[in-house]
């Protein structure tokens, strides 16, 4: 397993194009919107050294019989799929979102469908996808999913759009290898990342069969480039913006310009039936990853919430303990839905465990129709301050700083400075840009919430319940 500085090493050794309000970035981990997103990576070869968490942040390979970062795991078990729920609270309760869970997802979604595409079509995916996943596992490599197309028209399908480029396609098959073109969006941690893991977004047809496509490639492949844009703050206080200033995300957009892409690393193309199966098998996976970062944020806004309430002196008030037991039954009720998914979890032909779907899309819905509510909680036990506070240099003026002190004190003995450094973490949870990425993301990150509904009804045993009421309601049998 890598050390945190031969991470770093390894980001260095890259040439990624990486573009950011309209520069482009030439040593990316040195950049101060990217290296907040480091430093969450970072903490995932750093913990795994610790004997403190090391059997749930490691795994042993069922292929190799190494011990290897948990990241970088196929799930052979319940167990495995819950701890990596737990795992990932774990992490994010420090990080609010870890990244790396991204990768491993897409590596086990295609672990489930390589199998069953060779079944069907008598291909050879699977063998390949094992020999790259312990490439990928003996170098620990952060791997980022690019999933999501940029789609053009959404009433249209993949084929039928102005311009082809809206979907990625494949646009020359040749004895090495394919050559792709198009782009995807939404790609977390894609500047420091070592793999991009591409795959296709929606259900196809056959005429959309050059849509149909996934692959693993370099995250600086010739012919990529990355136009990124980071929820960190534009420039470092002492005190504000406590939080997103240590760790933020970056997304990109990723362009694939003619990108090469050799045969041992394509795991799917042209098989249009298998697409939407791996479009789904990813986001029941990452929906159950979902079920453990999202309960870590929520842990965050109530540890915050009762921090801002001990500072205002009003912790012992009864709408403050309501609102904390609120907060208290979202984390627990979406994390419980993430260990329901992993008990319920089935093994699939390769091997491999698939979470249940129903559990884990449950899970992820009610945690992103419930998060604007949350933040809200936090902001009314919070009041006005976190908006209007006065800025750093006013608080820090020889002049201003002594009278300011007076009159933003709490409670006599609670120390002022620190109440002001509450109040700017409320703020940055709550009421910043990282504050709206978060709230996006909580929606749409992993699935709208919509399409959450969607594969819930459609999975859902609706028949059984329309049988209890015939049989409640004195129907003939």
């Amino acid at each position: 397993m890598k050390t945190r500085s031969e991470y770093l090493a390894s980001l260095q050794a890259m040439k990624h194009n990486v573009w950011m309000n309209g520069q482009r970035i030439l040593r990316p981990w040195e950049d101060p919107q990217i290296k907040p997103g480091i430093n969450i990576v970072s903490l995932t070869y750093e913990w795994p050294q610790s004997t403190e968490h090391q059997d749930l942040l490691t795994a042993t390979s069922h292929l190799t019989g190494e011990r290897i970062n948990r990241f970088t795991h196929i799930h052979r078990s319940r167990q495995d799929l819950q701890n990596k729920v737990e795992m990932t609270r774990l992490y994010c309760r420090e990080t609010g979102c870890i990244q790396r869970c991204m990768g491993i997802d897409a590596l086990n979604a295609l672990s489930v469908i390589t199998h069953q595409t060779d079944a069907m079509f008598g291909t050879s995916y699977f063998g390949r996808l094992t020999d790259y996943v312990k490439f990928f596992q003996a170098n620990d490599l952060v791997g980022n999913a690019a999933m999501t197309d940029v789609k053009g028209d959404r009433s249209l399908r993949p084929h039928e759009q102005s311009d082809p480029d809206l979907y990625l396609h494949v646009t020359e098959k040749r004895a090495d290898g394919i050559v792709v073109r198009g782009a995807k969006a939404h790609n977390t941690a894609a500047p420091y990342a070592h793999e991009l893991l591409v795959l296709p977004t929606r259900d196809m047809r056959p005429e959309d069969a050059d849509y149909a496509v996934a692959f693993a490639v370099p995250a600086d492949a010739e012919g990529l480039t990355l136009v990124c844009r980071g929820a960190a703050p534009s420039s470092k206080h002492e005190m504000a913006f406590p939080f997103s200033s240590r760790y933020a995300t970056v997304e990109s957009l990723t362009i694939f310009d003619n990108v090469f892409v050799p045969w041992e690393r394509v795991f799917l193309c042209g098989e249009w039936q298998m697409a939407g199966y791996l479009a789904e098998a990813f986001a029941t996976y990452h929906r159950h990853s979902y079920c453990g970062c999202k309960p870590a944020v929520t842990d965050l806004l109530m540890g915050a919430a009762a921090l801002v309430s001990r500072y205002n002196g009003i912790e012992k008030s009864h709408h403050v303990r309501q609102k904390l037991a609120e907060l208290m039954t979202t984390a627990e009720l979406v994390h419980t839905c993430g260990l329901a998914a992993s008990l319920k979890g089935q093994e699939q032909g390769s091997g491999t465990y698939l979470p249940d779907l129903v559990y884990a899309n449950v899970g992820k819905y009610y945690a992103g129709t419930n998060l604007h509510h949350e933040m809200e909680l936090v902001q009314d036990l919070a009041g006005g301050l976190v908006v209007i506070l006065p800025l750093e240099g006013d608080l820090t003026s020889e002049t201003l700083g002594p009278v300011l002190s007076k009159y933003l004190a709490g409670p006599a003995d609670l120390a002022v400075e620190d109440r002001i450094r509450c109040f700017r973490l409320v703020e940055d949870l709550t009421a910043s840009k990282f504050a709206g990425l978060l709230m996006v993301a909580g929606v749409h990150g992993g699935g709208s919430p919509e399409a959450e509904r969607l594969a819930i009804f459609r999975s859902y045993d609706l028949e059984s319940r329309v049988t209890a009421a015939r049989r409640a309601a004195g129907f003939e049998p």
